[in-house]
């Protein structure tokens, strides 16, 4: 498995709470994750039922086996100063900098400078070692922007361009596009069996190949439980109407008689049915589209009783039941 896990997917797929379970799922066995957002969201606090976080790695999670999940919300302003510090050793000026609002200012009229330090902070903490030389974390999680905008996020390259030709800025972006394109990082897209998100699932994937970095795995969300396969709905399509109705009327629920309760209740049932029909069959083709893309393909289901935190325990073991670990 790549070493920095990047997720992303269409708005409403759920794709902070795949990154989520995702990185419950790699931190299983006594592994370290470090699951990381980047949009300000404090959707990972929501998630995991904790306060927001801070701009610090925060322990949030002990995942089965004793590993751990910890967390950080990068904030483009304070990885500025960070950078600034770094390199030009700013200090308080930094800070005053801060005050008069300077650094908003840069990480506003500069997008491509916002998107270096939130990718580069998400690379650096792949790459960080302690003192052994053993790196601090086993895997990395991104809970990155949403499919529209990921490719151009990661071509950190192409967005400084005009920035600056040498220099930190420029090395700074090099040093994370050799992490971004190498086999350290894997893009999963998250995606739903219906028609805009399979869509956008499948363009994103091609920007991503044209752009050289690198695809992962599809993962399609919230898939809801399979109540008819295709022999029942063919005898729903198929059987009489009085047939019907004497089944619902053994079964305890009215009176065969005509007008009765069992009759009463065959139409609605035959339409319920019908609408199960056309979904499933969009569902298939959905389904089929995604798996024409080449990609490693897994399902998470619907979950019956909401997403809460015992729900994300549950799709981190079933990601781990589909071998994601």
């Amino acid at each position: 498995m790549s070493r920095l896990q990047v997720v992303s997917g269409k708005g409403g797929t759920g794709k902070t709470t795949v990154a989520a379970a995702l990185a419950l799922a790699l931190a299983t066995e006594g592994k370290r994750t470090l699951l990381v957002e980047v949009e300000g969201r404090q959707g990972i606090a929501q998630l995991f039922e904790t306060e927001a976080l801070p701009y610090e790695e925060r322990k949030i999670a002990v995942a089965p086996g004793g590993g751990e999940v910890f967390a950080l919300a990068i904030d483009p302003e304070l990885a500025l100063l960070d950078y600034l510090q770094m390199f030009y050793k700013l200090g308080g000026a930094g800070r005053a900098l801060k005050k008069l609002g300077a650094i908003d200012f840069a990480t506003t009229i500069a997008p491509g400078l916002r998107d270096v330090l939130l990718t580069g902070k998400a690379c650096e903490a792949v790459r960080r070692k302690d003192k052994t030389g053993r790196f601090v974390y086993d895997y990395v999680v991104m809970d990155a922007p949403p499919t529209g905008r990921i490719t151009r996020f990661l071509n950190v390259n192409d967005e400084v361009a005009g920035l600056a030709k040498i220099g930190p800025i420029h090395n700074q972006a090099q040093a994370v596009m050799r992490v971004l394109k190498s086999r350290e990082t894997a893009v999963h897209l998250v995606a739903l069996l219906e028609e805009m998100p399979v869509q956008e699932t499948v363009d994103g994937i091609s920007e991503l190949r044209a752009a050289k970095l690198p695809v992962g795995r599809i993962i399609v969300n919230m898939v809801r439980p399979a109540i008819l396969d295709e022999a029942d709905l063919d005898l729903t399509r198929d059987a009489p109407r009085t047939a019907i109705a004497k089944s619902l009327s053994a079964a305890g629920l009215g009176g065969a008689r005509r007008g009765g309760v069992a009759e009463r209740l065959v139409e609605p049932l035959l339409t319920q049915a019908e609408e199960y029909a056309e979904r499933y069959a969009l569902e298939r083709e959905q389904r089929a589209a995604l798996q024409a893309l080449g990609l490693p393909l897994h399902e998470l289901p619907l979950l019956a009783e909401g997403l809460d935190l015992a729900g994300l325990y549950e799709l981190a073991t079933e990601l781990r039941r589909q071998g994601i670990s």
